[in-house]
């Protein structure tokens, strides 16, 4: 059986597990989580990424790894493994850090094979490859949570370049308002509307809104959703997609979100269909051990974004 590790890099933690690449499934009892400080050194950051990494290597010491590969927010060099984390405000000490030769001294085993892939890229491609969804389809994939992650599919391919996708087949830079869409399709957009809303800057995630304030935060995901369905129109009329997959630690509160963002686009004259991924991480590490698929790899290397 084929064993290949993917890892999820969250901004606030990192996850991996064992994936079986025959049935696309994480292997029992290989999932581990550890919390990280994105604002820590960059050491204590690839320690704290190793020691994740190690704790799923344990379990088949002695057994042949095939690979790792990672679902890496960006800005990254993905094919050359190097950070360019610098404006999402979480890893800015990896800054031109080449985690490609950098990890490994933080990792058991040695001389094995580390791939990154996006990690919206990550999402998509693990939703198609275990979410029951048909890879014949057009597909555009977000993610809502720390950050603000997109990617653009025709059947299990991410499309990166080409004249119906945005530059570099990704969102989270691209202009919106007075800033960039990471800016508002992103937890620190609710923690910062909450603050102005009603003065308070004593909240720190999503979740805490809406357990301590539930009104304020059905005011503040209409103006997400309005924000959102804005934002995304063009793109959406451009690529035409069959299915829009949504992910991510906002996307568990869907139940306030989810009904508008139908309702606008339906208004709009978009009949799209919406699939909320209930579990992100998973697929997200599903998705990531893929790219060790040496014909997929040799396909997207090519096209990867160089941010």
């Amino acid at each position: 059986m084929p064993i290949v590790i993917g890892v999820d890099i969250g901004g606030s933690h990192v996850s991996c597990a064992a994936v079986n690449t025959n049935t696309n499934t994480i292997l029992p009892e290989t999932y581990f989580q550890n919390e990280v400080n994105s604002k820590a050194s960059k050491e204590t950051i690839l320690q704290t990424w190793g020691d994740t990494i190690n704790q799923v290597l344990k379990i088949f010491k002695g057994k042949q790894i095939e690979g790792i590969g990672f679902a890496m927010p960006g800005p990254f060099k993905y094919k050359e493994g190097i950070a360019m984390f610098e404006v999402n405000d979480k890893y800015e000490s990896l800054y031109n850090v080449s985690v490609l030769n950098e990890l490994p001294k933080y990792v058991s085993a040695k001389n094995i094979k580390l791939r990154f892939l996006n990690d919206a890229s990550s999402f998509g491609l693990g939703s198609l490859l275990c979410g029951g969804i048909k890879t014949d389809k057009k597909v555009i994939a977000i993610t809502l949570g720390t950050g603000f992650g997109a990617a653009f599919f025709d059947g299990d391919m991410p499309i990166l370049t080409g004249n119906e996708v945005p530059e570099n087949g990704c969102l989270w830079d691209k202009p919106y308002k007075n800033g960039i869409s990471d800016d508002y399709f992103s937890t620190r957009w609710f923690i910062n509307a909450y603050e102005e809303y009603n003065g308070n800057n004593d909240i720190y995630g999503v979740k805490e809104i809406i357990d301590e304030e539930k009104e304020v935060a059905k005011v503040l995901f209409k103006k997400f959703t309005v924000n959102l369905c804005e934002f995304m129109l063009p793109y959406i009329n451009k690529f035409q997609p069959d299915l829009l997959i949504i992910g991510g630690s906002i996307a568990k509160s869907s139940s306030l979100f989810l009904p508008d963002l139908k309702e606008a686009f339906s208004e709009a004259g978009m009949d799209l269909s919406i699939q909320i991924i209930s579990n992100t991480e998973e697929a997200n590490i599903i998705g990531a051990a893929y790219a060790l698929n040496d014909s997929f790899w040799k396909k997207i290397e090519l096209i990867l974004p160089k941010i």
